[in-house]
């Protein structure tokens, strides 16, 4: 038996107490989530994170550091993620960006905020990335490695 586990990055964007999340469509309501996605073939971990958080809340964002590596297992279909969440910061927005399928829109949430909002997260995930990355778990890009 074949397993292969999903490679996903996350991004943590804070701004003044407030962090950029994504509100999307999934599984027949809006949920919130991190601007994160699948690892594209041919395509860094890095570049992997700017390109998601571009594409689901059109900010250009510069990756600052990792935060954590995680493996989650979700409940909803027994899919295995390993995610890598960076912390970046935000660079330019583009208000006319034509965001992904699926994307309700960007929102800046302080953590009570989220918090108040349980009901509505995308995964437990959410809340472990960003207290982590309040934390201070901020490690160097320089962990990420390229390929040979």
């Amino acid at each position: 038996m074949e397993w292969l586990p999903h490679i996903t990055v996350a991004t943590i964007v804070e701004d003044n107490g407030r962090i950029l999340m994504v509100e999307e469509h999934k599984g027949g309501r809006n949920v919130l989530n991190q601007p994160a996605g699948h690892l594209d073939p041919d395509e860094t971990l890095i570049d992997a994170a700017i390109r998601e958080t571009l594409e689901e809340t059109g900010w250009d964002v510069e990756p600052t550091g990792v935060i954590g590596i995680y493996l989650y297992t979700a409940p909803s279909n027994g899919v295995t993620y390993q995610r890598i969440c960076f912390s970046a910061k935000a660079v330019q927005h583009h208000p006319d960006y034509r965001l992904d399928d699926g994307i309700v829109g960007a929102k800046w949430l302080t953590r009570d905020e989220l918090i108040a909002q349980r009901d509505n997260w995308r995964s437990e995930l959410i809340i472990r990335c960003i207290d982590d990355y309040l934390a201070g778990h901020h490690f160097s890009l320089e962990l990420i490695r390229p390929s040979l």
